[in-house]
């Protein structure tokens, strides 16, 4: 049976339901599965807990969720870029569980891979612990963790081919591999579909995690915060290399003289 679906809409279609656990691959806007989350978004489905890094930005990314009063609990571990969230949250309309990053991913981590658990030092004395178990080890103090596994997980790849093997373009990585673990049902978006299997030895997430795969629509991709130096004009980096240009010169001169009177000095001091 084909993985491959023909739009987004059609592979999340009757998969998710009210109340579902969905976990989204993404960091800030890199390597957010926005076909997908568009189509979750248009589904309907409402009290929804999202397991994410983050939750985009406003009207951005899984902010588009937000603004649909679709979701009822977030487990994230950054979320200071969406006003909405921020205003959700403080109203009570909007649960949410904070998770450090290395332990957010470890979760996930933990959920693909069978494990109901596991004890980190990270959030001991904070109100990350608060209410969940304590164990000391070594004399050291460490609090229990749950794997976490979704009912569907969503997850954007730069390449895949028909059997849902899957590799990631750069920082787009992210979280996106451990995603795709974690989900009893994984729907990728790749940029690329190829018809011949992927090389193996390139290969991240193995396609036996992925149970549909759809073509990304092509889009430009966003920048959550844009910081880059003013270009100089032309007219200033033509007096900027000019200027270069002079003082090479002067150097050049100043090194010419320098040798030419360093042997008559030399002949006086002799004398």
């Amino acid at each position: 049976m084909s993985k491959l679906w023909s739009t987004a809409a059609e592979a999340l279609a009757e998969t998710v339901v009210d109340g579902a656990t969905i976990a989204v691959g993404g960091f800030g806007l890199s390597g957010n599965p926005s076909d997908l989350i568009e189509a979750l978004r248009d589904t309907g489905a409402r009290d929804l807990t999202i397991v994410s890094n983050n939750m985009g930005v406003d009207g951005k990314g899984l902010g588009v969720l937000l603004e649909n009063r679709q979701v009822r609990k977030v487990i994230a571990s950054y979320v200071g870029e969406n006003k909405l969230f921020a205003e959700q949250y403080l109203s009570g309309e909007l649960e949410v569980e904070f998770t450090p990053q290395g332990t957010l991913a470890e979760r996930l981590r933990a959920g693909g891979a069978g494990i109901a658990g596991f004890y980190t030092k990270t959030g001991v004395g904070t109100p990350v612990a608060e209410g969940k178990p304590l164990e000391v080890f070594d004399g050291e103090t460490y609090v229990l963790e749950r794997g976490i596994v979704a009912d569907v997980a969503l997850v954007h790849a730069w390449r895949a081919d028909r059997e849902g093997n899957l590799v990631y373009r750069h920082t787009a990585r992210n979280f996106n591999p451990l995603v795709a673990t974690a989900g009893r049902l994984t729907v990728a978006e790749a940029e690329q579909v190829v018809d011949d299997y992927l090389d193996p030895d390139t290969i991240v997430t193995p396609g036996i995690f992925v149970q549909r795969l759809v073509t990304a629509e092509p889009r430009v991709k966003d920048i959550e915060q844009r910081t880059v130096r003013p270009r100089p004009t032309a007219a200033a980096g033509t007096a900027s290399a000019a200027a270069e240009r002079i003082a090479s010169a002067a150097a050049g001169m100043t090194a010419s003289a320098t040798a030419r009177t360093a042997p008559a000095h030399a002949e006086r001091t002799a004398s």
